[in-house]
């Protein structure tokens, strides 16, 4: 952090900060929204609450689903970080923003290039689903435990507490993922697929 604050000052520190805007509103947006529809359509009919499984399912297929559209805009937030040097030399500078990083990436790459790191982004929808199957495994626990029915509205500690433990959950299972996916997009290395990223990384 103060290498890039020494050498690129504040913009340094806020390289890519544009998608990361777009693609973590849409990615919540999106995410919720499908995750939502499908535990509606599971639940549709029955009374009983959905099993931790059925919680787990719906949220990698709300997962799934929300990558296979905002995949393109994390592959830019990745190039725009990695651009390294950019703000002392502007001729470094491969990319000048959100749109023509996009843009320059479709015509050089192709979809495939929009597309780098999709396949760990897929294992990634692990991560919200081990998080969302947790944070409800969790609610309706801690209201068990509490001899209260499970969909009892829980108190704003509460609320924070269980999705708190349910992310932490969640980051220590899966953030290897983020790694590979990572290293897939960056423009600056080659690998020739996933397994490639793992078995270098390791060794």
């Amino acid at each position: 952090m103060s290498t890039v604050w020494k050498r690129e000052g504040l913009r340094g520190l806020y390289q890519g900060v544009t998608p990361n805007m777009w693609g973590a509103g849409a990615s919540w947006g999106l995410y919720f929204f499908f995750y939502s529809a499908i535990k509606a359509y599971k639940k549709e009919g029955r009374s009983e609450n959905l099993t931790a499984t059925e919680h787990l399912l719906s949220a990698a297929g709300a997962g799934a689903l929300t990558l296979s559209i905002t995949n393109p805009i994390w592959v830019t937030k990745t190039r725009l970080v990695l651009q390294y040097d950019a703000g002392v030399d502007p001729s470094r500078r491969q990319y000048k923003g959100m749109f023509h990083a996009l843009a320059r990436i479709y015509r050089q790459e192709g979809i495939p290039g929009l597309y780098k790191g999709f396949v760990p982004g897929l294992f990634g929808t692990s991560h919200g689903a081990l998080q969302f199957m947790a944070y409800e495994e969790l609610k309706m626990d801690y209201n068990k435990h509490l001899n209260r029915p499970s969909d009892t509205k829980l108190n704003t500690l509460e609320y924070i507490t269980m999705a708190a433990l349910s992310k932490i959950f969640a980051v220590t299972a899966t953030y290897p993922y983020q790694v590979v996916r990572a290293r897939l997009q960056d423009q600056h290395n080659q690998y020739t697929g996933v397994i490639d990223v793992i078995r270098r990384t390791w060794r």
